[in-house]
């Protein structure tokens, strides 16, 4: 591991522009915590936040994918101010997902995306035995989600996926489906196994981790979204364009889910393919970064319409700062990567006011459904992440 810190690295005037952000994100949240303070938001329509937690059980619901991002800017917070206010709020939200357990139906492998950010962060911060036992359980979950002939973990239940609207993409059945999003949901085994020491988590996510680098992983580091692997011998059948703009193009928030989350795997690991792997990914990416450093939904994509994705921006920005702390050689160019990311949101895609929700306006769920160019919360998260690892507030959420 390199000797600097990402600190270290930044220039006077990168510093200073990280703490005005970070004053503003601040400023912003003071506000914005109290009016959603009884929700679990994941997206801000019209400037206001809407409320998984009063949409009932279910998938869409309470079981809602992104439900762990709003208790995770909210322990961020906490842990970078000290006001216990932002912890009250989040278990708020621990609290709700309680109730999903329960239900089970609607979870499928982003238990990791509702666990990590809530209470496996709560129990790194705080210790709180009720956090330490809703992230086992949650990380017994999604063990229970691998399959040990394929030796992937299934993305998705129920009979039949019909794409995101994503023209020629056939129906399929999902007990072979696995997705590049899941390489940022393993950490929760590697925690658990750090926690117990029990290593079938810690082997569950090894041969997943490789599953996705011998398939998804191009030879020049794009990432391909949606593998279907046969359920019954693993063999690989076919893969899909899933939220980028089509089969064979460079959906970038899967770039940006590979990036972060192999180079998290490393960080757990110590394993090189990992690393080399986050490498390469990081290369493709910011060699199609265009000129205003503002993100396209998928790097394929036609010039017209102008479909952006902050949330792609966002957590690269988080994956190249860690990586930055582990690749001595390239660390300087991962830094100014980010920042420059990062400062194009800020200046051109960011929204300060103290009577809105939302801060990253241009986040996009996938090419070719409704709700691109929006804010939505995992955006938000991703962005504050990324600007408090720029001020030294380093949180190994991943």
């Amino acid at each position: 591991m390199a000797v600097s810190t990402v600190q270290d690295m930044l220039t006077p005037e990168e510093k200073v522009w990280a703490d005005e952000t970070a004053n503003k994100i601040k400023k912003k949240m003071e506000v914005v915590r109290e009016r959603s303070a009884k929700k679990i938001p994941s997206a801000a329509m019209n400037g206001v936040h809407d409320d998984k937690a009063g949409e009932g059980k279910g998938k869409g619901g309470k079981a809602y994918w992104t439900n762990g991002f709003w208790a995770g800017i909210m322990w961020l917070m906490n842990d970078w101010t000290g006001e216990a206010r932002y912890g009250e709020i989040a278990r708020f939200t621990e609290e709700i997902m309680d109730e999903c357990v329960l239900d089970f139906y609607g979870l499928d492998h982003d238990i990791g995306y509702m666990w990590i950010p809530s209470a496996v962060l709560d129990y790194k911060l705080t210790g709180d035995e009720d956090a330490l036992r809703r992230g086992l359980l949650g990380a017994n979950l999604l063990a229970g989600r691998f399959n040990p002939a394929g030796e992937y973990i299934r993305a998705w239940d129920g009979e039949a996926w019909e794409g995101f609207n994503t023209p020629g993409v056939p129906k399929m059945r999902t007990e072979g489906v696995a997705i590049i999003d899941c390489m940022l949901n393993l950490p929760l085994l590697y925690w658990a196994y750090e926690i117990t020491g029990d290593p079938r988590f810690r082997i569950i996510a090894r041969k997943h981790g490789d599953k996705v680098m011998r398939n998804f992983i191009r030879e020049d580091g794009s990432v391909i979204h949606i593998v279907e692997f046969d359920p019954e011998t693993g063999e690989f059948v076919r893969d899909y364009g899933g939220q980028g703009y089509g089969q064979g193009s460079s959906w970038t928030r899967g770039q940006a889910w590979g990036l972060y989350g192999f180079t998290s795997s490393y960080r757990h690991t110590n394993n090189r393919e990992y690393l080399d792997t986050a490498k390469r990914i990081a290369a493709y990416f910011m060699a199609n970064i265009p000129e205003s450093g503002l993100i396209p939904s998928d790097f394929c994509q036609p010039k017209e319409p102008h479909v952006q994705d902050d949330i792609a921006a966002a957590a690269a920005a988080c994956g190249l700062l860690q990586l930055a702390g582990a690749a001595q050689e390239e660390s300087r160019s991962y830094v100014e990567t980010a920042i420059k990311m990062l400062r194009a949101i800020d200046e051109k895609s960011a929204d300060w006011s103290r009577e809105t929700d939302g801060i990253t306006l241009n986040g996009t769920m996938a090419y070719h459904t409704p709700g691109r160019n929006m804010n939505y919360v995992y955006g938000d998260y991703f962005f504050i992440e990324a600007v408090l690892k720029l001020k030294g507030q380093e949180v190994f959420v991943w």
